[in-house]
């Protein structure tokens, strides 16, 4: 239930985890932190969702709608994909954590979506009005 404690891990630090640092660092949360740790962080990426879908019904405008809807999406897919790939429900692909496991271009992406989904959280009482030619 709460795991055998930080840095008291048997298969990541006895390498029978590959790429524990990126791919498989959910396994390496739930081990260490047990089931608590696992649901907590789940619940802080869920609330990150929740933020995006939020944007999303209070923008005025069809942009910032569905940007904030993609961009929700997307971080919802990353974060499904990594879990369900290290409980063993799909193939490994090579999706990181979002937020949470080691850098790279994925976290590049995700920061950059951030800034685009913050910019839509300022501006979500603009109305755009109809394109002039």
């Amino acid at each position: 239930m709460w795991g055998k404690g930080f840095l008291q891990g048997t298969q990541g630090h006895l390498n029978f985890l590959p790429e524990k640092q990126t791919d498989f660092i959910f396994t390496l949360i739930a081990e260490e932190f047990g089931f608590t740790g696992a649901i907590a962080t789940l619940f802080m990426l869920l609330a990150v969702i929740v933020f995006c879908y939020i944007v999303a019904f209070r923008s005025r405008h069809q942009f910032g709608r569905l940007l904030a809807i993609g961009l929700g999406t997307n971080f919802f897919l990353y974060v499904f994909v990594n879990v369900a790939m290290v409980t063993g429900a799909i193939p490994v692909g090579g999706v990181p954590l979002p937020l949470i496991s080691h850098g790279g271009s994925a976290m590049l992406t995700v920061m950059i979506g951030f800034g685009l989904l913050l910019s839509a959280y300022v501006h979500r009482e603009a109305e755009l009005g109809p394109m002039r030619e």
